[in-house]
């Protein structure tokens, strides 16, 4: 991990634009992209193909060492599968919830991680991106949205790629899954003091995207 390469943390909670901004962010700055939470979903599919209980804590630690797989794209392959859409369902969300909460499976997944960390810089987003995984970002945003915002977003999202969605159970699963990621012990989804808050809740998502670059042109300016 190169220090000197400038990375911007956008962490925030389910649904709340977050993959999205930052990945527009990094294709503007042509900077790599990190989906952090991609890794946590693959280590959760990992385990139900492997029939292993995502609280059987050190099984799953050893799918995530061994994890097998590859980002090509906007694609995402484990075990050599594209497994681009079943990572994005609901189950799928809630075995990642479940496997991030185990600190083991953490550390297996934190080298991997900050290896994204190459020039000309890196966008990451998740829920620890800037208090854990990269502490010395240059930038870092904390994006939140009001919950029924959030289950209105994950509804669309759902229905545009053919899927099957209820927006009460959506609306009550981002709320279990906010007490999961916040009440956790290791790395639980908070603001740190040096984050600037970004509630998206009515910004569309250029506008939010916008708001990041601002923030990342103020940073790098020479006093």
């Amino acid at each position: 991990m190169d220090r000197h390469v400038p990375v911007i943390a956008i962490d925030g909670p389910s649904a709340s634009g977050k993959g999205t901004v930052a990945q527009k962010v990094a294709q503007h700055l042509h900077f790599h992209y990190l989906d952090s939470g991609a890794l946590y979903r693959l280590v959760g599919e990992a385990a139900r193909y492997a029939h292993v209980s995502t609280s059987d804590e050190p099984q799953v630690a050893r799918l995530a060492e061994t994890l097998n797989a590859r980002f090509d794209n906007d694609n995402i392959y484990l075990n050599q599968k594209n497994v681009t859409d079943a990572i994005r369902s609901e189950a799928a969300g809630k075995a990642a919830s479940e496997v991030a909460a185990l600190p083991l499976v953490r550390q297996a997944l934190l080298l991997r991680q900050r290896g994204f960390r190459t020039k000309p810089g890196l966008v990451a987003d998740g829920r620890d991106m800037g208090s854990v995984v990269f502490p010395d970002a240059m930038l870092k945003i904390y994006l939140t949205a009001d919950p029924a915002a959030r289950a209105a977003r994950r509804y669309k999202q759902l229905i545009g790629k053919g899927m099957s969605a209820n927006m009460a159970a959506l609306l009550q699963d981002i709320k279990a899954r906010d007490d999961r990621d916040s009440g956790r012990a290791i790395a639980p989804l908070h603001k740190s003091s040096d984050a600037i808050l970004l509630d998206t809740t009515n910004l569309s998502i250029d506008d939010a995207v916008e708001q990041v670059l601002a923030r990342y042109a103020a940073a790098t300016q020479v006093p």
